[in-house]
């Protein structure tokens, strides 16, 4: 056991985590004068080595969620989710939006395309609460950075508010207060064609070109907020504000996300800086959920879809959500660390 336990670590600090990346940096930094202890010489340290840790597994990891994609064209989806009825569909739909796009607002034109299709709203809104907060992506980037134990708890509970916020809103039928265009829209289902092996890869670099374009700037400016964070803001700062001597620290951090537009992997810099202050780890989680699902660009959009009253529950059903989660991991963080 002792022997799997040192392969382990060494696969998540040395592979997934790049440490070796941070001490060769840090060493290039002190070679040109630069002391990596001092703030500036640890800024830039933390902005070169997050920058380039988090664009190689950005990029590899849309390749291959990208490859899996292509097995379920949106035709194909809602054929599969139009078979299974109740929490089994609400179950398949939160677990499709594992392998779907990285951030809230790719996910809304999907959403429209499954409730135009006459899927059940619940089944619609279990994709659209899972799909930013808990793709496979950050499953990978949250093990990197805070260990597989923090990783899986984050994506099974992510899981959880999406099946249990779409089951409510399916039991409560609110399906007149979806727009008239979206709910009276006809869903026109292209042609599938059979994809072979080459077709697959180029249609997963395609992905990886677009989705790191449109998502590179809000990486720079989270790795950037990340590294001033951990080296010129003081601690107790910090710690006074989001640790254990505020209990609203995870309300605080939730409504901290909503103007925020970043996917996973913007936001998980932050994040990562916010912990090495001394911030609780369900405030943390909670900060990456607001960003992930409550983005007010994202919001924006989905109003454009739905009416007003459905907007309000699904921001209710999804921040009382994330603020038990956070309170769950800040009661439960010493057996996670």
């Amino acid at each position: 056991m002792e022997s799997i336990k040192i392969i382990w670590d060494f696969f998540q600090k040395e592979i997934l985590g790049m440490h070796w990346l941070n001490r060769l940096l840090g060493d290039m930094l002190n070679g040109v004068g630069l002391d990596v202890r001092e703030r500036i010489g640890g800024s830039l340290q933390f902005f070169l080595y997050d920058t380039v840790k988090i664009f190689f597994l950005l990029c590899l990891l849309i390749f291959l969620i990208s490859y899996i994609q292509s097995y379920f064209p949106p035709e194909r989806t809602k054929r599969i989710l139009g078979r299974f009825q109740g929490v089994t569909a609400n179950i398949l739909a939160a677990l499709l939006g594992t392998v779907t796009p990285f951030c809230s607002c790719s996910s809304i034109p999907l959403f429209i395309g499954f409730t135009r299709a006459k899927l059940p709203l619940g089944v619609t809104f279990s994709f659209l609460i899972s799909s930013p907060m808990v793709d496979l992506g950050s499953l990978v980037l949250l093990m990197s950075i805070f260990g597989w134990k923090i990783a899986l708890a984050y994506v099974f509970l992510g899981l959880v508010i999406a099946v249990i916020g779409g089951t409510v809103i399916e039991k409560i039928r609110l399906e007149e207060y979806v727009e008239d265009f979206v709910r009276n829209g006809s869903s026109v289902d292209g042609m599938e064609r059979e994809l072979y092996f080459g077709d697959r890869v180029r249609y997963a670099r395609g992905q990886v070109a677009f989705i790191v374009k449109k998502v590179a700037p809000y990486i720079l400016i989270g790795v950037g907020i990340g590294a001033f964070i951990h080296n010129w803001i003081p601690e107790n700062i910090i710690v006074g504000l989001l640790g254990d001597d505020n209990p609203f620290g995870v309300i605080l951090a939730t409504f901290a996300g909503v103007p925020i537009y970043a996917d996973i992997f913007g936001a998980i810099p932050i994040a990562e800086a916010l912990l090495a202050k001394g911030a609780q780890l369900g405030v943390v989680l909670s900060f990456l959920m607001g960003v992930t699902t409550l983005s007010l660009p994202s919001l924006v959009m989905l109003r454009k879809a739905v009416k007003p009253e459905l907007l309000g529950i699904f921001i209710g059903i999804c921040v009382v959500g994330i603020i038990l989660i956070g309170y769950f991991f800040n009661a439960v963080h010493f057996l996670l660390i």
